[in-house]
């Protein structure tokens, strides 16, 4: 059995881990509610927007708009996205596995690049020859999560659109969390190049309507926005699944630190009584020496 000194040490150090991680736990809690926000207040715009180019370009051939041209899939860029920190339980090792799938087995043959958002999956792919960050992704990405702004993620959105528009690329495909709910989330993968159009609900009618500018220059304007808006959509559901990530994971980190804690608590008393019951015992035999 450890003796007192050592117990007391674990206990005060146990005490202290509970106290960081139910802090992070409440921070957590706190960013995680400012982001439900920012993707609540964000959908009915981009599904609005969606709605609105699908009805333009469902009459449109694909063919007619650089984003959405149907060819050979030579080049596929793969874009998992992920957090700067840890301590959020398998949020970011799952997003590296799915990457890792994709690049193996689904685009297997293919010239498949990773472009990375976030340190960790940079972290994961930085020695990969299939590491390709530095050639569509802007320069100035380290603080796109610390303030996380559609203004900030617009450019990433920019690049790998040129880089579609020059024939660089033919499918952008981004690997992402979604956040199902608090505690839960679910990778998914999305297609953001070339653009996939949703066929039009049946049970909608079909209204005629009168176009100014025409629908092609419409579409052509929209398009750009929609696809800027996806991203930046991802990148918003990404941080509030890692944020609830984060709390789960601090959570039970903090019930298991307080587990520890009562467990090294009891263990202390029974240490403590077994060194009291024996300097009673050392006592009454050094009496009954003398008294011998």
């Amino acid at each position: 059995m450890a003796n007192l000194k050592e117990i007391r040490n674990r206990i005060t150090s146990v005490s202290s881990t509970m106290q960081i991680t139910s802090a992070m736990k409440m921070v957590s809690a706190a960013k995680l509610k400012r982001a439900q926000d920012a993707v609540t207040k964000m959908m009915p715009y981009s599904q609005k927007l969606q709605e609105i180019l699908s009805g333009l370009s469902s009459s449109l051939d694909a063919s007619d708009n650089i984003y959405a041209s149907d060819r050979e899939v030579k080049n596929v860029v793969i874009i998992p996205v992920t957090s700067n920190r840890g301590l959020c339980g398998g949020f970011n090792n799952y997003v590296v596995k799915e990457t890792l799938r994709l690049a193996n087995n689904e685009y297997k043959g293919q010239n498949v690049s990773i472009v990375t958002i976030g340190k960790k999956a940079t972290d994961a792919f930085k020695k990969s020859p299939m590491y390709a960050s530095a050639d569509f992704l802007p320069s100035d990405l380290d603080e796109l999560w610390n303030e996380l702004t559609y203004a900030n993620a617009a450019p990433i959105s920019e690049k790998l659109m040129d880089a579609y528009a020059n024939k660089n690329i033919d499918k952008v495909v981004i690997v992402y969390n979604h956040s199902k709910n608090v505690a839960t989330q679910v990778v998914k993968t999305s297609q953001l190049l070339p653009v996939v159009q949703e066929e039009s609900e049946g049970s909608q009618a079909e209204l005629d309507y009168i176009f100014e500018p025409s629908k092609e220059e419409i579409v052509a304007e929209l398009l750009p926005k929609t696809l800027k808006t996806q991203l930046y959509s991802i990148l918003l559901e990404s941080y509030a699944g890692e944020h609830g990530a984060r709390m789960t994971a601090m959570h039970k980190a903090t019930d298991n630190a307080s587990e520890l804690n009562k467990a090294l608590k009891l263990e202390y008393n029974k240490a403590r009584q077994a060194a009291i019951t024996n300097e009673i015992l050392e006592i009454v035999g050094g009496a009954e020496a003398l008294n011998g």
